[in-house]
Order: C-alpha cells, then sequence, then structure tokens
C-alpha cells in the first residue's frame, strides 16, 4: 500500500512544496520505499510509494506520452494488461507498474474509464492542459481516502486522515466508488460518464455512504461509478431482492479466481492464517495455485513461491492458534505463530488509534493484534499478505445473523455492512499491515465475485437448524468448498463457527482490555461523557478511554470525529440489526460488539456443540 496526497486549487503564495512535502512525510510508513512529488500551479500530487509491482522503475507520480496527465496512485490494477489491450491507441509502457495505464485510459475513454478498473486502489489525476482534475476511490474502500476543505478553497486529498488533519476546516471520508472531479470547466468534462449515474449538484452526499459523507458545501460534484446491480436493487423503490439460485460450482470458482489474480506481485508474499473459515479458504485456494501463477520452484526476492508462508498472532493457548497449526498442517505452509502479551497489546492501543483513525471499540480490538503481527511480518521481509476480510458482510457470517428474521431482511444487513466497510474491516486490515509497509489484499471483495454472492437468492446464505450440516452461518460458502474428493480444508475447520477476530486471539485479551479500562477511567468521567464528547458519547469506559485517546491525536481537526460511526452494536451488527432481539440491549449500554455477547449461538471454552453446526450448546 501506497500512500497518496494530493492538494488542488490551492493559492500558490499560501501553500509552498515544502509544507506539502512535510505532510506527505506523514503517510512514510505506508510507501517507505521512496516519495515522489508533481506540482503545476496550484496543484500538487505528492506519493509515498510501497514498491509491490515493479520495484525497480515504478515510482509515482506517472505520467502519460508527453507528460502532461500525472497520476498518484495507491493499490492494486489486477486487470492492467487486459486494459493495455484496450487502449484505443496503443501505448509502449514506459515501466511494469500496474498504475501506469491509468492516465492512458484516461486519455482513450474520459472520465468514465474508472469503471473498466479492476482492483483495489485510489488515485488523483491532473491533466495540465485543461487543468482538470479527478479523485476516485475503490468500489468498496479498501483503500483508505479522505477529502479536506481548506479556508483558501483548496482540496485536500489524503490516503490517512492525519495528513491533513491540520490543514482543513472541514474533513470527511472519500465515498467508496465515487469520484470527484474538479478544475476548469468542471460540469463539460462529465459527458463520457455512463448513462443512469447520478451527478450530485454542489457535493451533496446520498443516503447510501453510511457515514457522515462529504461536505455538502465542495465546490464539486461527487458521481457514482460503481453501480451493481445489487446496489441498485438495494436502492431501487420498491427494493428489489436478489433471487438467483446457488450454484456452488459457480460460486467456488468465481472465489478461486479472486484470490489467483491477487497473486500478482514482484515482492515475497504470505497469508495472513486465523484458522477461521474465511482465512483458511484463501490460504487454500492460494496454495492450490502457486505452480501454475508462479512456475515450480521459482523464488521472488529471495523467498521461494513453492510453500506459502502464513502468519497467526494470538495469546498462548488461544483459539486461533489451535485451529492455524492444524490449516497449517493440512496445507504444508512455511507457518509463523506468533505470540503477544494482554501487556503488549494495551501499550500499543495509543499507536493503533493513531494509526488506524477511529475510536470504534471493536475495531481497536481487532486492530491491535493485527498491528502487532505486521510488526513481525515486515520484519520477516514479506511485503504483501493475502487476508479474508469480507466475507462475513457478504455471507452474513457474524453470529447475529442467526436471528436475521427473514431473507430480506438478511440481505439488507448484508448490504448494510457491505456499504460501511471502509469504516470498519477495511480500514483495520489496510492502516494496521500499511502502519509497517505491508499490503493486504482481500479476495472476498472482488468485483466478479461480488457480483456472483450478492445477486444470491438471501434464503441459500441463512442460519437454518434442518440443514444435515446443522444451524451453521455461510453455508453456502462451506457447502461450495466441501469436495471430498480433494478437499480444501479439514471438516473441522471448513465447518468451524465463526470466531470474531478480537475474540479467536484469546478470550482475555478483551476481558483484560476491559479491566484496563475500567481502572484508567472513572465513574464520574463516564457519566460526564456526553457532556465532554458531544458527538457520538461513549457509553462504556473501554469507549470512554478509546475516545479519549483519539482525541489526543486528532482532536483539533474539525469534523474528525464525524468520520466514525456511532450506535448500538451487537456482535458487530449495525444499529438496525441490533433491534433484532430485544434481549441484546436489554442491560443498556448499547450492546457489545464482541461475538460472545450472543449467548444462545456462540460456543466457547467448556462448551461443544450438538449437531455440526452451533445452533445448540451443551456442557462438556
Amino acid at each position: 500500500m501506497c500512500g497518496i496526497l494530493a492538494l488542488l486549487m490551492s493559492n500558490e503564495a499560501a501553500m509552498t512544496r515544502k509544507r506539502v512535502k512535510e505532510l506527505s512525510g506523514r503517510l512514510r510508513h505506508r510507501g517507505p520505499d521512496w516519495s515522489g512529488m508533481y506540482q503545476h500551479k496550484g496543484n500538487y500530487l505528492a506519493h509515498e510509494r510501497l514498491a509491490i509491482m515493479d520495484p525497480a522503475s515504478g515510482d509515482q507520480p506517472l505520467f502519460n506520452e508527453d507528460g502532461t496527465i500525472a497520476v498518484a496512485a495507491n493499490g492494486e490494477i489486477y486487470n492492467f494488461k487486459d486494459l493495455f489491450a484496450k487502449l484505443k491507441r496503443k501505448r509502449k509502457p514506459k515501466t511494469q507498474s500496474d498504475c501506469e495505464v491509468i492516465s492512458y485510459l484516461y486519455e482513450d475513454y474520459g472520465p468514465s474509464f474508472v469503471n473498466m478498473l479492476d482492483g483495489m486502489f485510489s488515485f488523483v489525476l491532473y491533466d495540465s492542459k485543461k487543468d482538470f482534475w479527478l479523485v476516485a476511490r475503490d468500489p468498496i474502500g479498501i483503500t483508505p481516502l479522505f477529502v479536506g476543505f481548506g479556508t483558501d478553497g483548496a482540496v485536500w486529498i489524503a490516503s490517512e486522515l492525519k495528513a491533513i488533519k491540520d490543514e482543513c476546516e472541514r474533513v470527511a471520508p472519500f465515498p467508496p466508488g465515487h469520484v470527484l472531479t474538479g478544475g476548469n470547466s468542471v460540469a463539460g468534462k462529465l459527458e463520457n460518464i455512463p448513462k443512469g449515474t447520478v451527478v450530485l449538484p454542489g457535493g451533496t452526499a446520498p443516503v447510501d455512504l453510511g457515514s457522515a459523507a462529504v461536505d455538502k458545501e465542495a465546490s464539486a460534484p461527487f458521481v457514482r461509478w460503481y453501480q451493481p446491480k445489487w446496489l441498485k436493487d438495494h436502492f431501487a423503490t420498491p427494493e428489489v431482492f436478489p433471487k438467483e439460485a446457488l450454484d456452488l460450482t459457480r460460486l467456488r470458482e468465481s472465489f478461486e479466481r479472486a484470490v489467483v489474480k491477487r497473486l500478482m506481485t514482484d515482492v515475497p508474499f504470505g497469508v495472513l492464517l486465523s484458522g477461521g473459515l474465511d482465512s483458511s479458504l484463501v490460504a487454500s485456494v492460494a496454495c492450490r495455485h502457486m505452480d501454475s501463477v508462479f512456475g515450480s520452484g521459482s523464488e521472488i526476492g529471495g523467498f521461494r513461491t513453492d510453500r506459502l508462508h502464513s502468519f497467526c498472532i494470538g495469546l498462548e493457548g488461544s483459539p486461533d492458534l489451535l485451529a492455524a497449526r492444524d490449516v497449517a498442517k493440512f496445507l504444508n505452509t512455511q507457518h509463523h505463530e506468533l505470540h503477544f502479551t494482554v501487556q503488549e497489546g494495551i501499550d500499543a492501543i495509543s499507536d493503533v488509534i493513531y494509526h488506524i483513525e477511529t475510536y470504534d471499540v471493536t475495531s481497536i480490538r481487532a486492530s491491535t493484534p493485527m498491528f502487532l503481527m505486521s510488526r513481525k511480518i515486515k520484519a520477516l521481509g514479506i511485503k504483501m499478505v493475502l487476508s479474508g476480510e469480507g466475507s462475513d458482510e457478504v455471507f452474513g457470517g457474524y453470529l447475529y445473523f442467526h436471528k436475521a428474521p427473514n431473507a430480506e431482511e438478511f440481505h439488507r444487513e448484508c448490504c448494510r455492512k457491505i456499504r460501511a466497510l471502509h469504516m470498519y474491516d477495511c480500514a483495520r486490515a489496510n492502516k494496521s499491515t500499511s502502519a509497517w509497509g505491508v499490503e493486504a489484499r482481500v479476495p472476498f471483495l472482488d468485483r466478479e465475485f461480488l457480483d456472483v454472492a450478492m445477486n444470491l437468492d438471501a434464503d441459500e446464505k441463512m442460519c437454518k437448524a434442518e440443514r444435515k450440516e446443522g444451524h451453521i452461518e455461510k453455508w453456502c460458502l462451506r457447502k461450495a468448498f466441501d469436495t471430498p474428493e480433494k478437499p480444501y480444508l479439514p471438516d473441522n475447520v471448513l465447518w468451524r463457527q465463526k470466531e470474531q477476530f478480537s475474540d479467536g486471539v484469546g478470550y482475555s485479551w478483551i476481558d483484560g482490555l476491559r479491566d484496563y479500562c475500567e481502572r484508567e477511567v472513572s465513574d464520574a468521567e463516564l457519566a460526564a461523557a456526553a457532556h465532554r464528547f458531544t458527538h457520538n458519547p461513549p457509553s462504556t469506559k473501554e469507549g470512554y478511554l478509546y475516545r479519549k485517546i483519539f482525541e489526543e491525536h486528532f482532536g483539533t481537526c474539525p469534523g474528525a470525529a464525524h468520520c466514525i460511526p456511532g450506535g448500538p452494536s451487537v456482535a458487530c451488527s449495525t444499529p438496525t440489526a441490533a433491534l433484532w432481539d430485544a434481549a441484546w440491549l436489554a442491560k443498556g449500554g448499547g450492546g457489545d460488539p464482541s461475538g460472545r455477547a450472543v449467548l444462545d449461538v456462540h460456543v466457547g471454552p467448556g462448551l461443544e456443540k450438538e449437531d455440526g453446526g452451533g445452533g445448540k450448546r451443551a456442557k462438556k
């Protein structure tokens, strides 16, 4: 992952190149390999590079043939070779960077080219001939991006909030799946946007962003370029629910393609393996295709590609460590088991909040072990990892989905969760790893795979006791990879109940955090929380401490607190789904984001399942 910073339409006298360089330096953890900058009048594009593709010659910003179009990009364009073949006028690539094609696509297709990209990305493009700029973010928001507005009317764009927090009077998350344009005669530059796209006058944010979203007074329009059928149906009036029949082979093969395309790399890589279903499937599919992608006996950066490196972290004896060992042995990965203590996690909390840029309780709980693990991964020489984020949102894998009242509400909640991913698991996975110069790739959020999975009849995803495998979440995904003739995973892993990452690393991790926060925050402080934090006030001592630390890092930035969502949550539910069972919120305090909060579903230590899934519990 790289770091990008752009200052657009600024007063040249008020902002020097030196200051932009200083601010870009706040993102250097994301891109420690090289720094670059482009300036034309009052427009600046700065880039901090993590070299994954073409480490030798892919430095940014990248340019078109005559140097009049500059691009600063973060992410990966997996179909870049196919896109070079689709150019109306052939170009000879100057680098092997996957992002070089962006400027050429813009020349040939105009702003509509964004919909041709398959990958995770955020970028800023500046056309000096037309004095026109375009900013885009990937469909789900896998790569982080923020937009800010200066007092002089300038627009700031940054991969992370910390780079612009001292320069803007208003900031907000850049909406996933959107483009923002500006410069000279903006309206005339949008004629190539596909028909049916909603142009939002004055930058007004659509209601479906799931956040405080974009400043309503922005001078340039935001345009949603990502409009898949499942999302348009979700917002249709009346709402249209998916009815496609389950095709296990199609589901399995589309996911395999998603994993294989993410093996595109010129540097050593591995997989984050918690031992849960999602990360284990990613690891299994990657292992199956290593030879076909890289060739038998190949090396990348001195690392052999015949055995996949896998990584797991947890407290001694944690559920994830034990499960990951079984999976690693089954897949024959080069496994690295990393340990941390509760105190080591507590000591890292302030750094985690600074890097993840959140005060959300469950994000911080889960980010801390991932943050610690990423540091070890980088020390071992790995620069890219595959990870399993997104599956629980797509398939309703969180334990509270057991309580979904019907297929329609199940699907609505999946849509709500996917739309909010950029503020939760995508932010956690990206920023926890990028803090140490490691890139995380997430196959479950592949565009093609989402089209397959999100157009399935939601009834196939629901947790049903009558199935022979039992009352288990993500049944259809498990069934797609249940191939006894050539198994992808051992049965005890393929049908293992969901453990949230913050639980799976060791139950005493969350308990230790709560105990620590109980000592650090007084009853009087918590009672006055709504007076100190007028927006989204915390309801627990743990939430209070995280909010206090967040304010220490970002309190001077107008709107920073509004970038973080709020509301009651049970086992990572949205506020809407938290109402599915009145007992969840009966104790007050807005529920608990731990998976253990779903007491009649979760199977914890000392419990066993009577069936194959987890709908019933019994003491051993």
